[in-house]
């Protein structure tokens, strides 16, 4: 009897699932724009093609809230929104789905365990450092996708979790963009807006970030080692034990010639993404592009037959159906709130909530809006452009330098990008490594509180020393 009530507890204790998540979400969204009144602000189109708000020109429009049908045709509407990502997801995928069918993943997995043997603990340290630069310089997002499965193959081999492999890339990544010191879509375009010089306050930047990413490091390492201390200490520990019986009837490969050739079309693939996107302004569609380039030139290399290598990209993105749709279900949640026309009325109140107060509470105040903002305009860049024009005026009536209204929307913006479910990025790597967003949630909100902390006291630093 005591157990029975102990399981009907434990049930009603569960995180729901994720679709159910979402689709609440909509729902709400739907409920507000009922009663949250409709409103927009003016928009200029500045030299670059960025539509700006105009300050001050906030006003109240007519009402037109959201039936219930448009809720559901917010659905599609949010899957095209997401087009582009989705398709991305499912092509990338397909394309790791080649590589994997060469065996040449697995081979190099298990030649990299030999090597590391008896020094795990540098796995997690060097792999999130090095993802981290690209957070701080080009933004790496989306970009990091390609890299989950392999981080998954290596962390499993070495005795931790999909969760691991998946944080140790991600969370590198996300730390360098929680810094940001030179990332032009967040920091550059925020800046610019606010009319300050251009990757100012690098120095302060650079010592929060090493805050950040060392954090990260810790939780993840902790994390990881708990795990491979005790297997059922994952989130995932149902999914894992699936995941080691089905690979334990698969007899590691040797790494061949073949399987050299197929690593070095991956580094020469990547490296070239990584050029275009320097230089030539590259981003998903073109990195999808030289993606199925590299997949097919791998799978010749590797040995692959042509109708081999089209049923294993088949088998690639049908593994992560489940979290490509949960993109665009996402996305229909700001197709409702645009279509209720309530968007601009939540950044409005928002921004008014903290005009009168003390300096330190008014930045920490900037931080936790941009970072609620964040669930409903997913976009750094926009975000910034819909935001900066309103927080710049309020900073010079309170005094504050403009920088610190910039590092409001910089960590609002970052410290919510591995948590919320209206990230593409997130929900992108999360369906590539198999991990429901429930159990995602389990893992990270202790570590996105600790980031909360660190940035909360780097605003405070920064008003007290007048970081400009």
């Amino acid at each position: 009897m005591e157990n029975e009530q102990m399981a009907k507890k434990k049930s009603w204790l569960k995180v729901p699932h994720t679709y159910t998540i979402i689709f609440a979400i909509i729902f709400l969204a739907g409920i507000l724009s009922y009663i949250i009144p409709a409103g927009e602000f003016d928009r200029v189109e500045d030299k670059e093609g960025r539509m700006l708000v105009v300050d001050g020109s906030y006003h109240h429009i007519e009402s037109e809230p959201v039936s219930f049908f448009e809720m559901f045709t917010a659905i599609p509407m949010g899957l095209e929104k997401g087009a582009q990502i989705i398709f991305y997801i499912f092509l990338v995928s397909g394309v790791f789905g080649i590589i994997r069918a060469t065996g040449a993943i697995e081979a190099g997995v298990y030649k990299g365990v030999k090597a590391l043997e008896g020094r795990e603990k540098l796995l997690i340290p060097l792999s999130m450092i090095l993802f981290s630069v690209g957070g701080f310089t080009m933004g790496m997002a989306e970009e990091t996708i390609i890299f989950v499965p392999i981080g998954v193959a290596i962390a499993r081999a070495m005795g931790f979790d999909a969760v691991t492999g998946t944080a140790m890339i991600t969370l590198g990544a996300a730390s360098g963009f929680f810094g940001g010191m030179l990332n032009p879509f967040t920091v550059g375009v925020a800046q610019s807006l606010a009319d300050v010089p251009l990757f100012s306050g690098i120095g302060f930047r650079a010592v929060v970030f090493v805050f950040v990413l060392g954090f990260a490091i810790f939780y993840v390492s902790r994390y990881a080692f708990k795990v491979k201390k005790n297997p059922q200490a994952s989130v995932i520990y149902d999914i894992e034990q699936k995941a080691k019986s089905n690979l334990s009837t698969i007899a590691m490969p040797t790494l061949t010639g073949k399987h050299k050739l197929v690593f070095i079309a991956m580094v020469c693939g990547i490296g070239f993404n990584i050029y275009g996107v320097f230089n030539w302004g590259w981003f998903l569609t073109q990195l999808t592009a030289s993606f199925l380039i590299m997949g097919l030139i791998a799978g010749l290399l590797g040995g692959l037959k042509p109708g081999t290598i089209f049923d294993s990209f088949i088998d690639g993105a049908k593994a992560v159906t489940f979290g490509a749709l949960i993109v665009g279900f996402a996305r229909a949640i700001t197709v409702v709130l645009e279509q209720g026309k309530i968007i601009d009325t939540i950044v409005y109140a928002a921004s008014e909530t903290i005009g009168h107060l003390p300096h330190s509470i008014s930045a920490i105040g900037m931080l936790f809006i941009q970072a609620l903002l964040n669930l409903f305009i997913s976009s750094g860049s926009g975000q910034a452009a819909a935001t900066m024009p309103i927080m710049i005026p309020i900073t010079d009536l309170l005094g504050l330098e403009r920088q610190v209204a910039v590092l409001a929307f910089q960590y609002g913006d970052s410290l919510t990008n591995s948590i919320i479910p209206t990230s593409s990025a997130l929900m992108a790597y999360l369906a590539v490594a198999g991990i429901p967003y429930e159990k995602w949630i389990k893992f990270i909100w202790k570590m996105i509180l600790g980031w909360a902390v660190i940035a909360c006291i780097a605003l405070i630093a920064a008003v007290a020393l007048g970081i400009s």
